[in-house]
């Protein structure tokens, strides 16, 4: 791995990713954020842009005003985002409908084979996304074999070797904060929100996860800085 097109929505996830590929060395990186209409995405651009400069790689925002057009998720619609509670984390019907209000028709599909597009275009050989062990419990686009399909899929529809790559597929959220403590990443720049409010509203899936890992590791600290109070 010599180069690497990162996914980047500002969240913790893609933000440790980042962090890891540099670790191994990778200098030359170009991070794609999408815009898909979701409500949270002025924040995520916001969010990436100043990640961008924070580690000094280039950076693109491509917009598909078509993908919201055709979603029925409560991300891009006006239903509202489950608000689970922390308890139900681990309860798989639950989390299983929580999911199914928040997906995104294809999205990590979509999103790595565009960026397969670039990457093919301008030579770069690795895609880099922050799917994880825990979220794969709900998002089928988050797991191993997912990842093992697409690289398979892009060996017959790319004509270079392009790989995808989830640093994180065997983390749970617990052990990718802890990650980025040990990174020191400044959590005061991502978003890992769906919510459209400045800051992180404590409540949807994914700010639960968060906060409870953050909890574990016992950074109340940081809970106070991102998340909103009350």
């Amino acid at each position: 791995m010599n180069n690497a097109i990162l996914l980047l929505s500002g969240g913790l996830d893609s933000v440790v990713s980042l962090n890891v590929i540099k670790e191994q060395g990778i200098k030359n990186i170009l991070a794609l954020t999408f815009n898909y209409g979701q409500k949270s995405f002025e924040k995520e651009k916001n969010s990436s842009i100043s990640i961008s400069k924070y580690y000094e790689i280039k950076h693109e925002i491509i917009t598909l005003d078509w993908l919201k057009n055709i979603s029925k998720s409560s991300l891009t619609s006006n239903r509202n985002i489950p608000m689970p509670d922390i308890l139900d984390l681990d309860n798989k019907e639950i989390m299983k409908k929580t999911a199914e209000s928040v997906w995104i028709p294809n999205r990590n599909g979509l999103f790595i084979n565009i960026a397969a597009c670039y990457a093919e275009t301008y030579n770069y050989d690795t895609i880099i996304i922050g799917a994880n062990k825990e979220e794969a419990g709900t998002f089928k686009d988050n797991s191993i074999e997912f990842i093992n399909a697409i690289n398979n899929s892009l060996k017959n529809s790319t004509q270079k070797q392009i790989t995808t790559v989830a640093p994180l597929i065997n983390k749970t959220k617990y052990e990718i904060v802890k990650c980025a403590i040990d990174y020191n990443i400044p959590f005061d720049l991502i978003n890992s929100c769906y919510e459209s409010g400045t800051k992180h509203c404590g409540k949807c899936e994914s700010c639960i996860r968060l906060k409870r890992a953050l909890e574990q590791n016992n950074r109340a600290d940081i809970i106070e800085k991102i998340f909103k109070i009350g």
